[in-house]
């Protein structure tokens, strides 16, 4: 079975080392109260899992981050 790799990237502020880990976390943000609730990237990260695949972040090219999807691909028989 081969795995299907995605990277999305942006030109944002980008994610510190020291913070990476946190970051599927639920409820985690930088945002300030108010202004989002912590849960996009933890929702992300409990699709990809289900489908037995995996997500992590880099720092990107442009600057900001890139999100790596890893997700197996099926067979069809």
């Amino acid at each position: 079975d081969g795995v299907i790799v995605l990277r999305v990237a942006d030109d944002g502020p980008g994610v510190p080392p020291e913070r990476a880990h946190a970051i599927f976390d639920p409820f985690y943000t930088t945002k300030a109260p108010g202004r989002g609730t912590g849960l996009g990237l933890n929702i992300v990260y409990r699709i990809v899992t289900r489908y037995r695949g995996s997500i992590s972040v880099e720092p990107a090219d442009t600057g900001g981050a890139c999100f790596v999807l890893r997700l197996p691909v099926a067979q069809v028989r």
